[in-house]
C-alpha cells in the first residue's frame, strides 16, 4: 500500500457516513471560525469608540482672566463632545457617579469647581495645578477604563497645550512691549550720550575756568594783601596829618583873633594918637602928615588882618579836609583788609571749586562712557529681541506649547487593531484547528502497520492527512483575513505559504504526541497549546514575559509562526520570514523522526497502551 492510497483510505473513512461528513465539516470549520470570528470582532474597535458611553461633569464656577470671564470647563467638555470620540454625556456630579457604578457609563471625567481659577493661578501669587478627575468602574470593562486613562491623559496634553499657548502669547506680548520699551529707552540713552558728552565738554571748559579763578584770586588776595598794608600806612600818615592841621588851624585862629582884635582897635588907636598930638600942639600939616602915615598903616593892618583871616580859613579848611582824608585813608585800610580777607576767601573758595568742577569733569567722563554703554547695550538688546508681527507671535505660541509633533515613520505597519492581532489568531487557529482534526483522524493506521512494516510511509501517510486537511483550512481562514476582513496584505503568497507550513508543523508535533503518548498526547498538545498561547508575544512584547515563560517564546513554533506572518502580512524583512520558516520546518522534521521512532516501537512491539485505551480507571 502506497502513500497516497493510505491517505485516501483514511478520507473515505471520514466521510463513509453524513454524520462522519458533518463531523469533518464542522471541525474543519474550527480555525476559520475561532479566527475569524474573533479578529471580526477586534477588526477595528478604535474606530467605534464613539459608541462608548462615558460621562462629563462641568463644576467649573469659571474665573476672571484680564478682566474678563472664562469658564475653560465649559470650554473643554465642549470641545470632547464636539470631538466625538466618545458618546459623551454631561450631567450632574451625582448622576455621573451612579452611572459609572451601574455600568450605564464606562467612566467619567469631572472639572472641579476651581479648574477655572486654578489654570488662571499659573500667572498670579499662589499658582497651583488644576485637577480632572477621571472615575472608572473596571466592573464595566477593565479595557473600557484602560481607555478612559488614555482619553482623560489625552485631555490632559490637551488642556496643558492650550494653557502653554495662552502663556506664550502673553510671554510674547510682553517681549513685544519690553523690546518697544527698549527702544525708546535706546532712543532716550542716544540723546543722553550726545547730552552728557555736551556735559562732559562744559565740564571740562568749567574745570579750566574755576582753575584760572583760583590762580587768579590767589594774585588778587596776594595784592590786596599788599593794598591792605600800604592803606594802612596811608592811613596812619593822614592821621598824623589830620593832627598837625588841627594844631595847625588851632594856632591860626589864636593869630586871626589877635589880627581881628588889631585891625578893630587899629582906629581908635589912629584917633587917640591924632588926638594926643593935636593936643601937644602939632600943626595941622603935622597932622596930616602923621594922619597919612596912620591912613597907610591902617590900610597895611586890615589888609593883613583880611589876609590872615583868609589864610586861616584855608587852614581851618586844611585842618577839615585832613581830618577827613585820615578819616578816608582809615576806612580805606579797614576796607582793604575786608577785600584781603575777602581775596582769600575767595582764592580758597575758588581752589575747592576748581577741585570740584575737575571731579566734576571726571565724574561726566565717566558718565558719558556709560551712557555709551547703556546705549550700545540697550541697542544691542533690542537687536536680540525679534520684531514679531503678531500672526507671527501667534505661530511661535503655538509652537512653543507644542513644540514636538509626532511623525510615525514605521517601516511597517498593521494599519488596525484587528490586523495587529491577526499573525498570532491565524498561529493560534492554525494549531486549534489541527487539534481538533485529530479528534475524528487517526494518527497511524494499524491496518498499515501490519501490513506495510514501513514506518516512513506509515509516518507520512499519519502526517498528510491531518496536514492537507490543515492547509485547506487556512485556504479558508486566509479568505477571511484577506477578503472578508480587507486586511492588507504585503505578500499574499508568502503568508499563506508560512500559514500552510505552520499548520503541517503543527500537524507533525500532534501527530508525534499521539504516537508516542496517545490521549494523553492529544491532551498534551492541548497543554502545549496553552503554552504557546502565552508565550508566541501575539498581544503584548514577548519582552515583558516572567523569565521561564520568556525563555518558551525562543523554542515553542508558535513564536516563530507569528513572527513569520508579521514580517509577510506588514511587509517586513523577507530574511527573517525565512529564518522563522527554517524554524517551523525543523519542527516539523525533528517531529516526524519522532513520529517514524514511534511507529518504528509499534511495528516490533505490543504494549499494554496497544492493548487497551491509554485513559482507563
Amino acid at each position: 500500500m502506497k502513500i497516497p492510497q493510505m491517505i485516501a483510505a483514511e478520507f473515505r473513512r471520514l466521510t463513509a457516513s453524513p454524520m462522519s461528513i458533518v463531523a469533518l465539516i464542522a471541525l474543519m470549520c474550527v480555525p476559520v471560525l475561532y479566527g475569524g470570528l474573533y479578529l471580526w470582532a477586534n477588526q477595528n474597535p478604535y474606530a467605534n469608540l464613539n459608541r462608548i458611553p462615558a460621562a462629563i461633569v462641568v463644576d467649573d464656577t469659571g474665573a476672571t482672566v484680564d478682566g474678563k470671564t472664562v469658564n475653560y470647563g465649559d470650554d473643554v467638555a465642549q470641545q470632547l463632545i464636539d470631538d466625538g470620540s466618545f458618546q459623551w454625556h454631561r450631567v450632574a456630579s451625582g448622576s455621573a457617579a451612579s452611572g459609572v457604578d451601574d455600568s450605564k457609563y464606562d467612566f467619567s471625567i469631572t472639572f472641579p469647581k476651581d479648574f477655572s481659577s486654578a489654570l488662571a493661578s499659573a500667572s498670579g501669587t499662589d499658582p497651583h495645578r488644576a485637577v480632572v478627575t477621571l472615575t472608572t468602574n473596571d466592573t464595566n470593562s477593565y479595557l473600557a477604563s484602560t481607555i478612559g486613562t488614555q482619553a482623560a491623559e489625552k485631555i490632559r496634553t490637551s488642556i496643558v497645550k492650550q494653557v502653554n499657548e495662552q502663556a506664550a502669547k502673553q510671554f510674547l506680548l510682553g517681549l513685544a512691549d519690553i523690546r518697544s520699551n527698549l527702544v525708546t529707552a535706546a532712543d532716550g540713552a542716544s540723546k543722553l550720550v550726545d547730552g552728557s558728552a555736551t556735559a562732559q565738554s562744559g565740564a571740562s571748559q568749567l574745570a579750566d575756568g574755576t582753575s584760572q579763578l583760583a590762580s587768579g584770586s590767589q594774585e588778587l588776595a596776594s595784592k590786596l594783601g599788599q593794598l591792605a598794608s600800604g592803606a594802612q600806612q596811608v592811613s596812619d600818615g593822614a592821621a598824623q596829618v589830620a593832627a598837625g592841621n588841627q594844631q595847625l588851624a588851632t594856632k591860626a585862629n589864636e593869630a586871626s583873633a589877635a589880627a581881628a582884635q588889631i585891625a578893630a582897635a587899629a582906629p581908635a588907636a589912629q584917633q587917640d594918637l591924632l588926638d594926643r598930638l593935636q593936643a601937644a600942639g602939632a600943626t595941622q600939616a603935622q597932622l596930616d602928615q602923621v594922619k597919612a602915615v596912620l591912613g597907610d598903616l591902617d590900610t597895611k593892618v586890615q589888609s593883613g588882618n583880611s589876609q590872615i583871616q583868609g589864610a586861616v580859613g584855608q587852614i581851618n579848611q586844611l585842618a577839615s579836609g585832613a581830618g577827613q582824608v585820615a578819616d578816608g585813608a582809615s576806612q580805606v585800610a579797614s576796607g582793604s583788609q575786608q577785600a584781603a580777607a575777602g581775596a582769600g576767601q575767595l582764592a580758597s573758595g575758588a581752589s575747592t571749586a576748581a577741585t570740584g568742577a575737575a571731579q566734576l569733569r571726571d565724574g561726566l567722563t565717566t558718565l558719558h562712557d556709560g551712557t555709551v554703554q547703556l546705549s550700545d547695550g540697550l541697542t544691542s538688546g533690542v537687536d536680540r529681541i525679534p520684531d514679531n508681527s503678531p500672526a507671527l507671535q501667534k505661530k511661535q505660541a503655538s509652537t512653543i506649547a507644542d513644540p514636538v509633533n509626532l511623525k510615525n515613520d514605521s517601516i511597517t505597519s498593521a494599519g488596525t487593531y484587528g490586523a495587529g492581532l491577526a499573525p498570532f489568531f491565524v498561529a493560534l487557529a492554525g494549531w486549534i484547528g489541527i487539534y481538533a482534526l485529530f479528534l475524528i483522524v487517526k494518527p497511524v493506521s494499524r491496518r498499515a502497520i501490519t501490513a506495510l512494516h514501513s514506518p516512513i510511509k506509515i509516518t507520512l501517510a499519519g502526517w498528510l492527512t491531518p496536514g492537507l486537511l490543515g492547509a485547506i483550512q487556512m485556504v479558508g481562514l486566509f479568505a477571511i483575513v484577506a477578503g472578508a476582513l480587507g486586511f492588507r496584505i504585503d505578500n499574499p503568497l508568502g503568508m499563506y505559504g508560512l500559514m500552510g507550513l505552520a499548520s503541517v508543523t503543527f500537524a507533525a508535533i500532534i501527530l508525534a504526541l499521539n504516537v508516542w503518548l496517545g490521549s494523553v498526547g492529544q491532551f498534551l498538545g492541548l497543554v502545549l497549546m496553552v503554552l504557546q498561547l502565552v508565550t508566541a508575544g501575539g498581544t503584548f512584547p514577548w519582552q515583558t514575559l516572567p523569565g521561564p515563560l520568556a525563555a518558551l517564546h525562543h523554542v515553542l513554533p508558535m513564536s516563530y509562526a507569528v513572527d513569520g506572518i508579521r514580517q509577510l502580512m506588514y511587509g517586513g524583512n523577507p530574511a527573517t520570514a525565512w529564518a522563522d520558516a527554517g524554524v517551523l520546518a525543523l519542527w516539523m522534521l525533528i517531529a516526524l523522526l519522532v513520529s517514524a521512532i514511534g511507529v518504528t516501537r509499534m511495528t516490533h512491539f505490543r504494549t499494554l497502551r496497544d492493548l487497551r485505551p491509554s485513559l482507563i480507571g
